[in-house]
């Protein structure tokens, strides 16, 4: 054969096209374009739309054998908790009855004695279901916002509770909602008493925003890591036994004439979802006298002394 005739091309597998730069650069360019147009004229969001539609049921096809088994898991799990948490409850249940029957006994004998020492009845808290809707957009305070308002009876200074404790008070009432500042707001205070000592203080919202504080204790004041405080119901506001905080450090300087003195709160506000919204005791509490033209006129004149007093000196 001669030479002349040979075909000097290479076979199929051996060809060689575009260069791989030139294949880079031509890929890179049409992903480019391609995501500049998605993000501008969004061309994909259909064909994204309708591909996630189609996939749908497979997925759901798919998922189904592991939501099965999982469904399974989490019965039998449940069923043992359940069995178990019974077990405990009845436990429970049988050594507080006798606590149950003694509570009974005291209640009877404290109304025997109010009425012989003709003392006034307890005070009764109306209480309003409420759901937290968000948490105030403002950094600086820690407030959140709930579902109820002053249509529903919601008045501005009452007491927010959870089934933990007490969460806040009611700043603003709006007709439709209402705004809670929460107690470890800065500007939160709540007066509180000391269970093991019966010792009167006010709690405050500390500066870090997750903690309290009892300022103006003395540096020599009887207290003790463990304390459990309870609001005192000395302000008209909070009813009295209700669950505040509970200390959880207390630092004595020689140099100062108070202690720091931190707590935690009893219940934690972060990730409640179900309040009670408690009206104020104020509103029960019988107004405050008068005071008579005899005492207006005393009062009137030991000011006038006082100021001569000041005046001589």
């Amino acid at each position: 054969m001669p030479i002349g005739t040979i075909d000097r091309t290479p076979p199929p597998f051996f060809r060689q096209g575009p260069s791989a730069l030139t294949k880079l650069a031509l890929c890179s360019a049409l992903a480019l374009f391609l995501m500049v147009a998605d993000t501008r004229f969004a061309l994909t969001q259909p064909l994204r739309a309708m591909l996630a539609t189609a996939l749908h049921p497979v997925q759901r096809t798919l998922l189904a054998p592991v939501e099965l088994w999982q469904q399974s898991v989490d019965y039998a799990a449940g069923l043992q908790h359940a069995i178990a948490a019974e077990s405990a409850a009845r436990r429970d249940l049988a050594g507080q009855a006798v606590q149950v029957a003694r509570v009974g006994q005291l209640l009877a004998e404290n109304e025997r004695l109010r009425s012989l020492l003709e003392l006034r009845a307890g005070l009764t808290v109306r209480a309003h279901a409420a759901e937290v809707l968000y948490e105030s957009t403002d950094p600086y305070s820690r407030k959140v916002v709930i579902d109820r308002g002053v249509a529903q009876g919601i008045a501005a200074g009452s007491p927010v509770v959870s089934e933990a404790g007490v969460i806040g008070q009611v700043t603003r009432a709006y007709p439709l909602s209402a705004e809670v500042t929460l107690l470890t707001d800065k500007d939160a205070a709540v007066p509180v008493l000391n269970m093991r000592t019966q010792a009167r203080s006010a709690a405050f919202g500390a500066a870090t925003g997750d903690a309290l504080e009892l300022r103006f204790m003395a540096g020599n004041a009887d207290v003790q890591v463990g304390d459990l405080l309870q609001t005192s119901g000395v302000d008209g506001v909070y009813p009295p036994g209700l669950p505040v905080a509970r200390v959880v450090a207390v630092y004595r300087k020689v140099d100062s004439g108070f202690a720091k003195i931190l707590l935690a709160p009893a219940a934690s506000p972060d990730g409640v979802r179900h309040v009670l919204v408690l009206d104020p005791i104020g509103l029960q509490l019988p107004p405050r006298p008068e005071p008579t033209p005899e005492a207006a006129k005393g009062a009137a004149s030991s000011a006038a002394s006082s100021a001569k007093k000041g005046a001589r000196r």
